[in-house]
């Protein structure tokens, strides 16, 4: 089966830190995504990226992807002899992902394409002259952070199993567009009756369940309802105030930078997070002092008669 290098797709190297890899997601997953991307390719792409990323930011499959990555060679995976993914087999918990992921990742990651809906006639098998229900089929919904605050309409695109004339089983590509409601969290579960696999003998279709996934905003991270800006300011800013402005999800508002403000101080901007079902978190603005980077004769004298002229020891409770 194809070989998927997740390191190369993301563009990092294969020492990254968690840090490196969740920036390189961020910036390529905004850049790629199908509702704003121009690229052809877009969509293929960014679920690519969506699997690397899905592998690498998690220790446990990262580590068991390097020690496989070395069987992959020209483009080609060819498994080690008797080797077993730790995901499969009797006793495991079984993942189930949609089929936008890979025959590759599915090999390693023990996940087969479509979760089966749990049917009371499983026993029986497919083929029976017993009703049973469809398939039920999960697959991840990527969201903007801005398209959070109010219900949008999106057309989606899954891969769900049918049943042909002759009892035979396949994947056909479906087209649907949904509400998305405000106030979606990541992780969340959309349910959608009757739209997964059909049934078999005039059983009920089964369930197509959307896995809320919050795609990654280049200035803001998530935590909880609220959303964490980084505002650099210059150290005169951060000595005798300032007022700056500041990006939310909804536009730019002016903040007041107390003076003597110290780096990593976090102001606290009310209702500017993302929206719940009842309520809506905060933006909190974590102050980073910046230094000038040039080599200014003149601003260095500066410095030089404000260390002179202080008494202030940063390190005087060591």
């Amino acid at each position: 089966m194809e070989f998927k290098d997740y390191y190369k797709i993301l563009g990092v190297e294969e020492t990254a830190d968690d840090k490196a890899i969740k920036s390189a997601y961020r910036k390529l997953a905004r850049q790629y995504h199908p509702d704003v991307s121009k690229e052809p390719d877009a969509e293929a792409r960014f679920k690519e990226l969506s699997e690397a990323y899905e592998v690498l930011k998690n220790a446990e499959k990262r580590a068991e992807y390097d020690a496989l990555k070395q069987y992959g060679q020209n483009g080609r995976f060819q498994p080690p002899p008797g080797w077993q993914s730790s995901h499969s087999g009797a006793g495991s918990e079984q993942q189930f992902y949609s089929g936008d992921f890979s025959d590759f990742f599915s090999s390693i990651f023990g996940a087969g394409d479509f979760q089966n809906s749990g049917s009371a006639f499983n026993g029986f098998g497919r083929g029976s002259n017993f009703a049973q229900k469809g398939d039920d089929v999960e697959t991840e919904l990527p969201v903007f952070l801005e398209d959070t605050l109010t219900e949008q309409s999106k057309t989606i695109q899954y891969h769900s199993p049918q049943v042909d004339a002759n009892g035979g089983r396949y994947k056909a590509t479906k087209t649907l567009k949904v509400k998305i409601p405000a106030g979606v969290a990541d992780g969340e579960r959309i349910r959608l009756k009757g739209q997964g696999g059909v049934g078999d003998n005039g059983g009920d279709n089964g369930d197509l369940y959307l896995r809320v996934r919050l795609v990654p905003h280049p200035k803001f991270d998530v935590q909880g309802q609220d959303l964490l800006i980084t505002v650099p300011v210059a150290p005169w800013e951060a000595a005798l105030g300032a007022k700056v402005t500041v990006p939310t999800l909804e536009g730019k508002v002016n903040i007041t930078i107390p003076a003597n403000s110290q780096a990593g101080q976090k102001l606290r901007i009310k209702g500017k997070g993302l929206a719940t079902k009842n309520s809506r978190g905060d933006l909190i603005a974590v102050l980073k002092i910046m230094n000038p980077t040039e080599d200014d004769a003149q601003l260095h004298s500066h410095w030089q008669a404000l260390q002179n002229a202080s008494h202030f020891n940063p390190r005087a409770g060591w």
